[in-house]
């Protein structure tokens, strides 16, 4: 064969090569295409940087106490001090310090709480969905009375018998967050079970531990990872709100819902205290939301379809 006839043969290979972009690529065009998701990716970056470097980005020790600065305003106000940019506490401990540090400690226990519920839910979910008749009703009706509680209240009465402190938090706040993960994974396993890869995998031989977690799982992970980054923005709301209840990270250690508990006396005295604690948490949670509607962007084939 000539060259000039390979040559014809090959261009419509790498033109159709040229025409389908990478899946990598294709993903980052659907998210770029959502602005406020970029907006709200900038700023977790920017927070997550400020978790990794506290030590370093932090002007003072977070419980490091100036009794000479007690509620001293931030530094764009009248009586403020360029020493304490965002103002000190009641105690004289810099806010931008602790602000920084308990980002640490706040985006810590949202990780963790988030992969504590995650894991064990898509095991019970595949379970549901796999035997539905063995174990899929007695899974989905516990899932069920723990949806029918309310989630702080639920939280709450999980502290109330383990007690105050980190490792409880992370606790109470997974197992609230379990049901919505069984039920997501069931509910999208159910679906793939009726493809014809599935049945493809069950006639070539393919064991029951290969068709769940590796024939089935990774065709559900879209909603999944969509679901776990909302409910890792839910999970930053439920231990500030534990924290301000006294029940989650205790005092002096820095944690934003903490530090509103901590303040909530000055509200009218020295605004800054509790001011800018919850609009770090007010923007940390709607960036984490705008960037969790990007991956649904991104990810579900039904927009890509639409678009």
């Amino acid at each position: 064969m000539s060259n000039a006839t390979q040559n014809q043969a090959a261009a419509p290979a790498v033109d159709l090569a040229l025409s389908y972009p990478s899946p990598l690529k294709e993903f980052w065009q659907g998210f770029a295409h959502n602005k406020g998701a970029v907006a709200g990716l900038i700023f977790v970056i920017v927070i997550v940087s400020c978790a990794l470097f506290a030590p370093v980005l932090a002007p003072y020790s977070p419980i490091e106490q100036y009794r000479d600065h007690l509620l001293t305003p931030p530094s764009w106000q009248a009586g403020g001090n360029l020493q304490f940019l965002f103002g000190t506490d009641e105690l004289g401990r810099d806010i931008l310090s602790r602000l920084i540090h308990g980002a640490r400690l706040s985006l810590f226990i949202g990780l963790m709480s988030v992969l504590m519920a995650l894991v064990p839910g898509v095991v019970l979910g595949l379970l549901a969905a796999f035997f539905p008749k063995v174990l899929g009703s007695s899974i989905m009706r516990l899932m069920d009375i723990m949806m029918a509680l309310p989630s702080l209240l639920l939280a709450v009465a999980i502290m109330a018998i383990l007690g105050p402190g980190l490792t409880n938090a992370m606790i109470a706040i997974a197992t609230v967050s379990l049901p919505a993960y069984v039920r997501l994974t069931r509910a999208s396993a159910m679906t793939e079970l009726n493809r014809d890869y599935v049945v493809a995998s069950r006639v070539a031989g393919a064991g029951l531990f290969r068709l769940m977690f590796v024939t089935v799982l990774p065709n559900c992970m879209a909603p999944l990872i969509v679901h776990a980054t909302m409910s890792f923005s839910s999970a930053i709301l439920e231990i500030a709100a534990l924290g301000f209840l006294g029940l989650g990270v205790q005092p002096p250690t820095p944690e934003w819902g903490t530090m509103l508990a901590s303040a909530r006396d000055y509200i009218e005295s020295a605004w800054w205290v509790v001011t800018l604690p919850g609009l770090t948490i007010l923007l940390s949670v709607l960036a984490i939301n705008l960037m969790g509607d990007g991956l649904r962007d991104a990810l579900d084939p039904k927009l890509k379809r639409a678009a």
